[in-house]
């Protein structure tokens, strides 16, 4: 474990900014991550990420995308022209 500490302030409405110095140990302290937050004693608050993934697989992904988009319909017509006009009608 690696045992690394800060200062910071708390401000204005609950905001607390970590420092570099943390952030730069642990790669899941990013902008808009999801943190669970936990308070253990009346002095001590715990924060941990919320789900972590280590490595997100892109090419999985976009070949999970193209596989969908490559699903033809059994009707006739374009869906998207389907979804255009029932959300007119509604």
């Amino acid at each position: 474990m690696i045992n690394t500490q800060g200062t910071a302030i708390i401000r204005d409405r609950g905001q607390l900014t970590i420092p570099d110095s943390i952030r730069k140990v642990v790669n899941w302290a990013t902008p808009l991550s999801a943190v669970t937050i936990s308070v253990v004693n009346p002095d001590e608050i715990i924060i941990k990420p919320h789900r972590y993934q280590k490595e997100i697989n892109w090419d999985k992904i976009w070949e999970a995308i193209k596989s969908a988009r490559a699903i033809k319909g059994k009707g006739r017509g374009s869906l998207s022209k389907f979804i255009a006009e029932d959300r007119y009608r509604h």
